[in-house]
């Protein structure tokens, strides 16, 4: 038992607490495996989007994420400093993951050639699934201690690979072989049966991210309610939100780590989310089978497994900087890689080094942030850092989609992404994270709770 303790502690998921909310992870990463990784890009390129040129799904999916990303932008900051003040960030987390699950499950009624239908449900999934991170994140500091930050965080990015590998495996063997529980297989089946395995994967992905829902719904305590000296505790939620947006604004000089942290994030997090977003489609045009496509994001996700706790690990005797910038070097060189790349093999060889350094790298970041954030006002701050991230993703799949529109059949989109790395990298480069933490400690020691 004692061994146990002591391996769940190294893992950070020694508390139930720590358990459940790593769960979510577990749960949402079957959207990102399936839905914004794997099957629903080939299946927008091959069914929804059926009769347009490849370079036009390309935009098309990339400009559906676009708009999706500057939704839940707008949203972000003004929910999060109300969750923040209403104490209410789990029923934020709730209500946003009941709209990802709804609208990634009605993904099943997408019809061939649908490509209006398919792109208004990718975008209200995205909102949802990135809106409930957003909640889900912000209780990350409340949950861990300073010194538990990056195992907790890299936990729960590992968890999210077990989670989205397993059920992204579960569906890649009913869709190719669809007979084996009874649905229609063979030839001559029509596009509505052909298409019938993959469009139960995304009801799937629905029932799965439910259900691991429950844990951090049940266990995990909503913070205490704490508010400023100069805030009533009966005032207007949404007006409290809008002042306090417009303090923060005002005061991100004084969070001057924490503000460096999140424009370094949102510039190389632009580039992991653009390969994340795009690698399917692009894999797709270039020719790569699309069995071979989906074995490669299972094989990111099992390799990301230990690779993430191993980076929780590393950052103990590196700090979570350091890990964070090898993580980007990987990625600069996985650009290099790709654009010469024109074989399955190569595509596989690209899924074992991403694997290698993609949950490792998130996670740091994201425990940085929370360990350069004051508490109190965690929803606030994650929802600007969803902001950040989110005009970060619009510009690396509007980039892609530019440069493949250019290009034709080059593989220039790909290499354009290293940019992202290069100039987040170095901005990187000056933040300095003890400062960072002295600053939230200190914002948090003024405020009280009610």
């Amino acid at each position: 038992m004692t061994e146990k303790r002591s391996l769940l502690n190294h893992l950070g998921l020694h508390t139930p607490q720590l358990r459940a909310w790593a769960m979510y992870d577990w749960g949402i990463s079957a959207y990102q495996t399936v839905i914004m990784a794997a099957v629903f890009p080939i299946f927008f390129n091959q069914y929804a989007a059926h009769g347009l040129t490849k370079v036009e799904q390309t935009q098309w999916f990339s400009f559906a994420q676009t708009i999706g990303a500057v939704l839940i932008a707008i949203l972000a900051p003004i929910l999060g400093a109300v969750a923040d003040y209403k104490a209410a960030k789990k029923k934020f987390l709730g209500w946003f993951m009941i709209l990802g699950v709804g609208s990634t499950s009605a993904m099943f009624l997408i019809g061939q050639g649908d490509v209006m239908l398919a792109c208004v449900l990718l975008v209200v999934s995205l909102a949802g699934a990135t809106g409930s991170t957003t909640f889900y994140e912000a209780l990350l500091p409340h949950i861990a201690t300073e010194e538990e930050m990056d195992r907790v965080s890299t936990a729960g990015y590992a968890l999210g690979y077990v989670g989205g590998g397993l059920l992204l495996a579960l569906n890649l063997a009913i869709i190719q072989a669809p007979g084996l529980i009874g649905l229609p297989a063979g030839e001559g089946l029509t596009p509505e049966q052909a298409s019938l395995p993959t469009r139960l994967s995304f009801v799937s992905v629905g029932i799965w991210w439910l259900l691991f829902s429950i844990p951090v719904l049940r266990k995990v305590p909503e913070p205490a309610r704490t508010i400023e000296s100069d805030e009533r505790s009966d005032a207007n939620p949404f007006a409290v939100a809008f002042t306090r947006l417009g303090e923060t604004l005002r005061e991100l000089r004084g969070y001057k780590q924490a503000f460096l942290m999140m424009v370094a994030f949102t510039i190389y997090n632009d580039g992991i989310q653009t390969i994340i977003k795009m690698a399917a489609q692009w894999g797709d045009r270039t020719g790569i089978p699309r069995s071979d496509l989906i074995t490669a994001i299972l094989i990111v996700q099992f390799v990301g497994i230990p690779c993430a706790f191993a980076f929780g690990y590393l950052a103990k005797f590196i700090g979570a900087k350091r890990g964070v910038l090898i993580g980007i070097v990987v990625y600069a060189g996985i650009c290099i890689f790709a654009y010469g790349m024109d074989s399955t093999r190569e595509f596989y060889t690209l899924a074992v080094v991403i694997g290698l350094v993609q949950g490792g790298t998130q996670a740091l970041s994201r425990s940085m942030f929370a360990n350069m954030i004051p508490r109190h006002k965690s929803g606030e701050f994650f929802g600007f850092f969803s902001v950040f991230e989110k005009f970060g993703g619009i510009a690396g799949p509007a980039l892609f989609g530019i440069v493949a529109g250019f290009g034709g059949e080059s593989n220039l989109a790909i290499l354009s992404v290293i940019v992202f790395f290069i100039i987040g990298g170095f901005v990187l480069l000056f933040v300095d994270t003890a400062e960072g933490e002295r600053v939230a400690r200190a914002a948090d020691a003024k405020a009280h709770r009610t």
